[in-house]
Parts: C-alpha cells; structure tokens; sequence
C-alpha cells in the first residue's frame, strides 16, 4: 500500500529563480531617460519655447516653473489615462484643455498664495502653462492610449526634461547677467553684469548654444 501511495504522489516542483529585473532596463526608466535626454522638449523637439525664454532671466523663477510645468503635465497626464475610455474622440481637445487649465489654476493659486513675489515676477507666464504644447503632446500622444502608470513615467520624464532645461539656462543668464544664483552674490562685488543676458537676445544665444553642444554630443554617440 504504501508503495502504490509512493507512486502517485507528485514529485515536489523544484522552485525556479525569477530572474532579477534592473531598475535601468525597466520601461519607466527608458521613458525618464528619453525624456530627459534623447527626446528633451527643449532641446530636442523646441517646445514650450515662450516661458523658456521668459522665465531663465532668474534661476529661482526657472525653478518655480519647471515644478509647475511637471505637476500640471504629471497630473494631466494621469488624469486624462485613467478617464480616457470616456472621453469622446470628436471632444477630447476640449477636454484635456479643460482638465489642463484645472491644474493650472491651482499651480497659479497656490504661488499667489504662498510665493506672491515669485508669482508677480512670473506674471502671466503660469497662465499660458495651459497653452504649453508639450501638456497637450504628451496627453494626446501617449495618455490617450496607455495606462496610468505609463503615462506617468511618460509625463515625468518629458516633465523632468523641460524643468532641467530651464534650469541649464537660468544658470548662465543669472550668472552671467546678475552675478547672482538665488539672489546670492557670486562673482563679487567687482563683476559687470551682461546686460544682455537678461533680455530676449541672450536668451536666444544662451538657447542656441545649448542646443549646438547637445545636439553634437548626441550625434557623436549615435554616430
């Protein structure tokens, strides 16, 4: 009896291993480093050029909208992943516009609120967020059509990519223009600003320059 038992008794499965997934081969990682890098909204694609321009005069106005930008384009997003089986094809510009514009306000409230001097320095340039094309992109393009957990990583890092570009820029043109980082003195007391740093014109150059020295990096390596 006890050898018929033996018999069909099931042998026990040997365990297999799973194999370990790295972080950097993950496709939210691939999606942060695209944004950031291969695919820049800046640099790359040349969106979102008007507050570029306006804001990098100063790096804490830089900051201020880059983190701006990346919680309205994170949120919108989302939102629009998770209601997208909802919304009508023939209306949906109208409704990511409407769910933008949501997002905006409550960035522009909460800077009046709690930074009003970041907020007048700004001025209407939070508002024009909601006509930001790499909000409507990024929602029409790839929201649209793919679950909210892509669409995050998707979002935050074209977010991150936009905000570190405004950053790069704000970097050279306080410096350069004020002397300052932060309103914090740094090439002394001695140091004749670049007047044109601060205008329109350095703004351009200052883009021009970044967008040559990116461009030749990454064509060397895809070379």
């Amino acid at each position: 009896m006890s050898e018929a038992v033996s018999e069909v008794t099931p042998k026990p499965k040997s365990k297999r291993k799973k194999p370990k997934i790295k972080f950097s081969q993950t496709e939210g990682w691939k999606a942060i480093v695209r944004g950031v890098w291969e695919d820049n909204p800046t640099f790359r694609m040349m969106l979102g050029i008007c507050s570029t321009l306006a804001v990098t005069n100063q790096l804490v106005n830089a900051v201020a909208m880059g983190l701006a930008v990346l919680f309205v384009l994170t949120a919108t997003s989302v939102t629009v992943s998770l209601i997208r089986s909802l919304i009508p094809r023939r209306v949906r510009m109208a409704v990511y516009t409407l769910i933008i514009a949501t997002f905006v306000v409550t960035v522009d409230q909460y800077l009046k609120a709690f930074y009003p001097a970041i907020s007048e320095a700004m001025g209407p340039y939070v508002g024009l967020i909601i006509t930001n094309c790499i909000i409507m992109g990024r929602a029409e393009t790839y929201a649209s059509s793919n679950p909210p957990g892509r669409a995050f990583m998707d979002a935050l890092g074209a977010g991150l990519g936009y905000a570190i570009s405004l950053i790069v820029l704000a970097v050279i043109r306080e410096l350069l223009g004020f002397g300052t980082l932060f309103n914090i003195n740094i090439l002394g007391e001695g140091w004749e600003p670049w007047v044109v740093m601060v205008m329109a014109p350095g703004a351009f150059l200052v883009l021009g320059l970044y967008i040559w020295i990116l461009r030749t990096i990454q064509d060397k390596k895809t070379a």
